[in-house]
């Protein structure tokens, strides 16, 4: 009787296992079901022109002609003896350096003053500095060059308020360009990271701040012993959004000084841009293009690798 009962419950527990089974191999069929479309646009939009760009790399070819010669690693040898690459790379590093503290640092300020509790009008104002993000880049650039400009809004207020004695070419200055092209950036993309923070300081629990205000720790204990702590995994992955993006910059500052004056303002995107779709310095060159992006995204590569390793390296200390 007994072994009767034992046969009966393993038969039963291997009914359930096989109905697991087959429930979680139809969930995982399910699962790329839904992940198909969105695999499929990739592979046509991002997977074959990034493999396709190795391929247009090795090659002579303008993009216009059907004829292209292999060259190898010629494209990539004279993308690195260019120096107006190099002017290019070092502006966009530039550009990386003067946004993404300001993103970071601005945008957290501003998500803890919104992030108080019986804030009013809260809703409001995290609106207004989210619409610039929602508006195009490209007509952001285009009213800013009016704005910005030597008879712009800009000019004519500080030369009422007395703080200029003759208008500034903001954009047109080489000295000027590249300080109102980050300026108008973190203003642009501001709201993006505000809502980062936001969430990550909605995962705080509020019990740690009720703890904390037993104990007696004022607001600014607070925010350095239990808020900065506690978004640091977010805050990495925010620093990583933040710089891989400025280093793509393109539409604003395409729009605003299209790289200029004197390539003051030239970034790599701008660079690969004009020798694979212009004929600014000639016949369209799409090959030494596609080494020219391919040298910069090894470069974004490697900053991902250094910072994770970073990161863990971190954590690991603080585990230990």
């Amino acid at each position: 009787m007994k072994e009767n009962i034992r046969t009966l419950s393993t038969d039963g527990l291997t009914v359930k296992q096989k109905t697991k089974t087959k429930t979680k191999s139809s969930n995982v069929a399910w699962y790329w079901v839904f992940l198909f479309p969105t695999l499929a646009l990739f592979a046509m939009f991002q997977g074959w022109p990034i493999l396709a760009s190795w391929y247009y790399a090795t090659l002579d070819w303008s993009g216009l002609t059907p004829d292209a010669k292999f060259v190898g690693l010629r494209n990539f040898m004279n993308v690195a003896q260019d120096p107006y690459f190099w002017n290019a790379f070092k502006n966009s590093f530039k550009f990386m350096l003067g946004t993404v503290p300001f993103h970071l640092l601005v945008a957290l300020v501003l998500a803890v003053i919104l992030h108080r509790p019986g804030l009013k009008a809260a809703n409001l104002f995290r609106t207004f500095i989210f619409l610039p993000v929602v508006t195009t880049t490209s007509i952001v650039g285009i009213i800013m060059v009016f704005i910005w400009g030597s008879d712009g809004a800009v000019n004519d207020t500080l030369l009422k308020l007395g703080l200029l004695e003759r208008p500034i070419n903001w954009l047109g200055d080489a000295d000027w360009s590249m300080f109102t092209v980050i300026l108008i950036s973190v203003w642009k993309n501001l709201g993006v990271n505000l809502i980062y923070w936001l969430a990550g300081l909605q995962s705080i629990s509020k019990d740690l701040y009720e703890a904390a205000e037993v104990d007696g720790a004022s607001g600014v204990k607070k925010f350095f012993y239990i808020t900065v702590p506690l978004l640091i995994p977010i805050g990495t992955i925010i620093l990583l959004l933040n710089v891989v993006n400025s280093l793509k910059a393109f539409d604003l500052i395409k729009t605003m000084t299209n790289g200029g004056p004197f390539f003051a303002t030239d970034v790599v995107s701008t660079y690969i841009y004009r020798y694979a779709f212009t004929s600014e310095m000639g016949l369209p060159q799409l090959g030494y293009a596609s080494a020219a992006g391919l040298f910069f995204a090894v470069t974004i590569c490697l900053l991902a690798i250094i910072q994770s390793i970073v990161q863990k390296r971190i954590k690991g200390g603080k585990n230990l």
